[in-house]
């Protein structure tokens, strides 16, 4: 079984072939992702190379399945470059979360991607909230009371506006927030402290994942709620503990990232890493 290693600012993914993902159970793609047990990862990227605009599927490390995620699509991107399956022209890839525009540049170690439309609507996350769109909803979580926006990039994002950012505040309510009531689907977790026009700082907790250095989509989510909220202008760069990426936006907030990726290692995995599995 052979995985390809990549990360886009500390969040790491292995990408591999729908053949080697079709012979996985659910326990076996966990102790793949497991940091001690397995390779280690914050999700698996599946490769369909069978049609004709490519297909990706992404896989989180318990085992459930996430609609888009905007590192990932840059990770798999560059995966297709360095495969020669696309050059430095811009090229669509089908997600369940919808379809977006990539491209490679700067050799290999840029990525754009344009990750579609911010959209506000609870539905579209869904949420359990009534009203076209959800800003500034206050929450109250683990004796906390948050000023949520609700925001879906293709998959859900609940985005917290804090004077000044905590990461261990991030690990604390993370899982809470990601699993309350409210979002049947569970959601994805950022904090933000917006550092002027131009500039965010953020904390992610990513659903299926939990605490990670560094999101696409969550750093698509958070720019957009801060640009709704009108606290920032159309070029923003999110500043995470892996590094940063670049918001533009066009349009009817319409949103382009662009970050670097990087390829760790090929790596071929033992039938042996599985002998201790139970069931």
């Amino acid at each position: 079984m052979i995985f390809h290693r990549y990360h886009g600012l500390g969040n790491d993914y292995l990408v591999c072939h729908h053949s080697v993902a079709s012979a996985l159970s659910g326990k076996q793609i966990q102790r793949i992702c497991d940091r001690h047990y397995g390779i280690g990862s914050d999700g698996l990227l599946i490769d369909f190379d069978d049609a004709e605009i490519p297909v990706l599927r992404i896989i989180n490390p318990d085992d459930s399945e996430a609609e888009k995620s905007g590192n990932g699509l840059r990770i798999y991107a560059r995966y297709l470059f360095d495969i020669g399956r696309v050059g430095h022209q811009p090229f669509l890839v089908n997600t369940s979360g919808g379809q977006v525009r990539c491209e490679v540049t700067e050799g290999a170690h840029q990525v754009i991607v344009d990750m579609g439309q911010a959209k506000f609507a609870p539905s579209a996350l869904p949420a359990s909230v009534e009203g076209d769109e959800a800003l500034a909803l206050p929450l109250v979580v683990g004796g906390h009371t948050l000023s949520a926006t609700l925001v879906s990039m293709g998959n859900p994002h609940c985005v917290i506006l804090v004077e000044k950012l905590d990461l261990t505040l991030v690990k604390q309510l993370g899982a809470e927030i990601e699993t309350l009531a409210i979002f049947p689907k569970r959601t994805n977790v950022q904090f933000v402290e917006v550092l002027d026009r131009s500039n965010i700082s953020i904390g992610i907790w990513e659903r299926g994942a939990g605490y990670t250095l560094a999101s696409g989509s969550s750093s698509c989510a958070a720019a957009s709620a801060m640009r709704k909220l009108g606290l920032v202008d159309e070029n923003v760069t999110v500043h995470m503990p892996g590094g940063q990426l670049t918001i533009r936006f066009s349009g009817d907030f319409q949103v382009n990232m662009r970050g670097p990726v990087q390829k760790i290692a090929t790596l071929t995995l033992d039938d042996d890493c599985f002998w201790d599995m139970p069931g």
